[in-house]
């Protein structure tokens, strides 16, 4: 589990194994894109940008790019995790405004990487001009349309079981057996809860 501290005590979280998994995570427990630094931090933790990439020109009018791009997300990806990805008739369906969207904020290309010497000579990696709201927004774009269009990557979306979690990931664990969004968060919380009822029942 990675984490990636940001204002007001939230935590940003980056393990659910695709970039726009990790944008949806950002809504649970609470909105955590309320303000613009922690939209920075989201852009430079989820590895959208090199380390150090200047964000200081980032403002307020990210912020409702990247939640709407995160509602669309939601939308898309919570279908395809329940059997209801489209199908004939699918343009009647209440999910094809999302997919609309989602594939017109994909389009914009996003910044171009390029390797230069790093300090100890090593290359490192950093992007040829300094990056737009929309082409951040294509990028991440372009990492769901490439989700859900993969059968084997969609087919290993899943929903946390953990009591009132919502957070989807890529579940990569041999047999296909993960069962929460973090073993350390909701994982413990059921070990603890289930612990509590079997003392419950002793007692009893």
């Amino acid at each position: 589990m990675a984490l990636g501290t940001a204002t007001d005590g939230y935590e940003l979280r980056f393990d659910a194994g695709r970039i726009c998994l990790d944008l949806l995570s950002t809504s649970h427990p609470g909105e955590r894109l309320d303000s613009v630094e922690p939209l920075r931090a989201w852009i430079t933790g989820s590895g959208l940008v090199p380390p150090g990439t200047p964000l200081a020109h980032a403002d307020g009018s990210w912020l409702g790019g990247f939640r709407e791009l995160r509602d669309c997300v939601g939308v898309l990806v919570r279908a395809v995790a329940k059997a209801q990805a489209p199908g004939p008739g699918y343009e009647r369906r209440p999910h094809d405004l999302a997919l609309a969207r989602l594939n017109e904020i994909a389009r914009p290309a996003p910044p171009a990487p390029r390797a230069v010497p790093g300090e100890d000579g090593r290359f490192v990696r950093e992007l040829d001009r300094p990056p737009h709201c929309a082409a951040l927004l294509a990028a991440v774009a372009r990492d769901a349309v490439e989700l859900l269009t993969d059968p084997v990557v969609r087919a290993a979306v899943r929903e946390c079981e953990g009591g009132n979690c919502t957070i989807m990931y890529l579940d990569t664990s041999r047999g296909r057996r993960r069962r929460w969004c973090s073993s350390e968060i909701c994982g413990n919380r059921e070990r603890v809860a289930r612990h509590r009822r079997r003392a419950a029942l002793t007692r009893a």
